[in-house]
């Protein structure tokens, strides 16, 4: 199969509104120029590309989820020439194609190959007559050869500007997954910026006194995406701007893959603040109304976090009054119960919690 260059083909300008969810008040348009081809992959080379990795297939946290009848029609509708949905890949700087689109499609494909489905002996299941119980292996000839060379069509997309972000994928994430269960922001970002940052929130969200103050494991990443909310605004919380789902869109982006001193520094920041807020803090003080507040354990970790960057705390009592004293401050709860993402609720609870913990001896 011949790729065009991606100077041959048109340049599409892309609009993105940043308005979603928390973010939803927020009207600042960026737009992109995206460089696209179409392609027609055999499966043969598809799965070939996705053994060796030059097809990369993001880990989402729930995985690969059809079930065995589901994969089995797909494949069913490959070997009786019926269309099917195409894929969307993004050529990365590696010049590797991450896929966006279509993780179940390609995975079906490649463990029928392989023979295993969920651990089990892949053969066809819920299909015509003629195909039922069929493994790769022990198709006929012709079938195989008609598998082998049946095409899936892909489009093919790379970021030409803004030059120095990933951006566009996210936003192609997010707005091709809206059927079934729709990724959340921090799936996507685990798939958009792969690297040691993303490591480090995934081991960092098994930190014992994390999961006494979160509580059990997020399965759509919460908890992973409250930590990179600690640690973006405890180092880029001066230059703070709305939307906030952008703002760590762009933290992880810039630390995607940070030195190993960088790394170890962000994993004792945090270590040290959690450890303290577990052992000296409530759990309740981070539940003003039953469930955990976000911008509450905000201010609450990157003011802890910013006090012991100046030695280790020795009166716990004293921390615990500083915390108490916070809702005393009505700045500071109306920082952290309405409009929490505008620039000057986080910038106002951030201060005040620095402020009141700086005081702790």
């Amino acid at each position: 199969m011949t790729e065009p260059e991606f100077g041959q083909v048109s340049r599409e300008e892309a609009v993105y509104d940043p308005s979603h969810g928390e973010d939803a008040e927020v009207s600042s348009t960026v737009r992109y120029v995206i460089s696209s081809y179409g392609a027609d992959y055999p499966v043969d080379g598809l799965v070939k590309r996705l053994n060796q990795s030059d097809i990369y297939v993001p880990e989402f946290q729930r995985g690969f989820v059809w079930t065995h009848a589901q994969a089995s029609r797909f494949v069913e509708s490959m070997l009786l020439g019926l269309p099917v949905p195409g894929i969307f890949l993004f050529r990365d700087p590696d010049q590797k194609l991450v896929v966006v689109d279509g993780q179940q499609r390609l995975r079906s494909l490649q463990k029928f190959y392989e023979g295993l489905i969920h651990g089990r002996e892949f053969a066809l299941r819920g299909v015509s007559e003629g195909l039922n119980g069929l493994t790769y292996k022990t198709l006929p000839d012709e079938d195989r050869r008609r598998l082998d060379d049946s095409i899936l069509h892909a489009t093919i997309f790379q970021q030409d500007d803004p030059r120095d972000d990933r951006t566009s994928v996210y936003l192609v994430f997010e707005r091709l997954n809206t059927g079934g269960t729709p990724l959340v922001a921090q799936e996507i970002r685990s798939c958009v910026y792969p690297g040691a940052l993303n490591d480090l929130l995934k081991g960092l969200s098994n930190h014992p006194k994390w999961r006494e103050i979160f509580g059990p494991p997020s399965p759509r990443g919460k908890d992973q995406e409250l930590i990179l909310r600690f640690l973006a605004l405890y180092y880029d919380g001066n230059s703070y701007e709305r939307p906030l789902k952008g703002f760590l869109n762009d933290f992880m982006q810039k630390n995607r893959q940070p030195s190993a001193q960088r790394l170890e520094e962000m994993q004792k920041v945090f270590d040290r603040a959690v450890t303290v807020a577990a052992n000296s803090l409530t759990r309740s003080a981070f539940r003003p109304e039953r469930n955990l507040n976000a911008a509450v354990a905000d201010a609450l970790l990157v003011g802890l976090a910013r006090r012991l960057s100046e030695g280790l705390i020795a009166n716990t009592d004293g921390l615990r009054d500083a915390a108490k004293s916070l809702w005393d401050n009505k700045q500071f709860k109306d920082s952290v119960m309405s409009g929490t993402t505008d620039v000057s609720s986080v910038s106002n609870r951030l201060r005040i919690a620095t402020s009141a913990f700086s005081k702790v001896q």
